[in-house]
């Protein structure tokens, strides 16, 4: 009914909110969060650390990866497909056949499930950039949240890192506080200067009014309540200590939410977000390797999102490490893989299942050519990685990577 057609604007989704009654005027307090990476992980975080502390959470993310339902959280638990029938079927009443996207529907419908259901907050991710994205209609949000800002969706934000910064910073608000994570030093000034202009206050800065760092087999973070001794995170990657530092940082600033020390080491060891840098540890994939061997998945498909997992990729060198990679024809394929070249052994590129605009597995293993790796096609995931093992008989580890819509074709078919 609704092609996922992208057309950034808030009128269309504004009027079918005034069909409905105006359900975001009614939700719980709201955390917006906006940002190039780390969104997800950072409202996992949240989540993990509100639910440990006794409160009752809803969420409001994307994509999915398996189910539609994924992105519905209502009080913790995935929206059921009749709750999803049903305000779905209230929205298409109300928009009554008039244009409207597909993320735009579908957001009405979460404000209303949301709205219905009783929650003591509401963490809430942009779907694309900010000032148009359809979850901005939110007018006063509890707390504003700015992850790390980089070049992706050029052909909806803008080609530099300045339009782009200036589409995310649109869900900031006068008078309500936010909450960034290192940003890119050519951008800090922007931000702080719209911050200024737009009368937010405070604007909260990791590395300047909160830091967060490994130390001591666990978390050392440091903000206004002090410092704090935490555990590691259970999600992998360096940069996941960052996204935890954000959550607790996000803590600090929401008023009559008041999570304990205790709460938060919980959430951390709880913490759970599928397909970044996730081990697959069961499934049809999984029985294929030999013994000593690893399989993992990530959803990162942006050259940023390339060097933080190229990154955590240089502590891995007692093995080597091979890719199954994908990715949409929207992306750069090379730009991706450039960050590997140093580190990877042999790349097997796919097409992603179902996905009209998926690269195809030869043009991305064309790209994966041109920067130096020894990239192949395959004719799927599992013929993929019956090749890298046939290839090299070491115990190695094997990452899927390149998007999303790859890490849910993987879950989905092979479990």
């Amino acid at each position: 009914m609704h092609p996922k057609v992208i057309d950034l604007t808030l009128d269309r989704v504004q009027v079918l909110l005034a069909r409905l009654g105006n359900p975001h005027h009614r939700l719980p307090p709201v955390v917006h969060v906006a940002g190039t990476n780390g969104k997800g992980s950072v409202i996992a975080f949240l989540r993990a650390f509100l639910e440990a502390g006794g409160y009752r959470v809803h969420a409001y993310t994307s994509p999915h990866l398996v189910d539609f339902n994924e992105r519905v959280l209502l009080a913790g638990t995935p929206i059921t497909d009749a709750e999803l029938s049903a305000v779905l079927d209230e929205c298409e009443d109300a928009n009554g056949g008039d244009p409207i996207t597909f993320f735009e529907i579908t957001t009405a419908a979460a404000f209303l499930a949301c709205a219905r259901a009783p929650a003591d907050v509401l963490l809430l991710e942009t779907g694309l950039g900010g000032r148009f994205d359809a979850t901005n209609v939110i007018e006063s949000p509890a707390l504003t949240v700015l992850t790390p800002i980089s070049i992706d969706h050029q052909q909806y934000l803008g080609d530099t890192l300045a339009e782009i910064v200036g589409e995310k910073l649109g869900i900031l608000r006068r008078g309500v506080d936010c909450v960034s994570a290192l940003q890119p030093p050519d951008a800090i000034a922007w931000i702080d200067d719209f911050a200024e202009a737009a009368g937010v206050v405070p604007l909260l800065r990791e590395g300047r009014d909160w830091s967060v760092r490994a130390a001591a087999g666990g978390l050392a973070y440091s903000g206004a309540a002090g410092k704090r001794q935490l555990p590691r995170p259970a999600l992998a990657g360096e940069h996941q200590f960052h996204n935890a530092g954000l959550a607790v940082a996000c803590l600090e600033r929401l008023a009559g939410l008041d999570v304990s020390d205790a709460a938060i080491a919980t959430g951390l060891g709880q913490v759970r977000w599928p397909a970044r840098l996730q081990r697959i540890g069961g499934g049809r994939l999984a029985d294929m390797l030999p013994e000593g061997w690893e399989l993992w998945l990530d959803g990162g498909h942006n050259p940023a999102a390339a060097e933080v997992l190229s990154a955590h990729a240089e502590g891995w060198r007692e093995r080597p490490l091979h890719l199954i990679f994908g990715m949409l024809t929207s992306k750069d394929p090379a730009e991706f893989l450039a960050p590997f070249a140093a580190s990877v052994g042999l790349v097997r590129t796919v097409a992603i299942p179902g996905e009209a605009s998926s690269l195809s597995a030869a043009d991305a293993a064309k790209a994966g050519r041109a920067v130096g790796l020894d990239a192949a096609p395959a004719v799927g995931v599992a013929e993929a990685l019956a090749g890298i093992l046939a290839a090299d008989r070491r115990a190695a580890r094997v990452l899927i990577c390149g998007s999303l819509y790859l890490a849910g074709a993987v879950l989905r078919e092979f479990g």
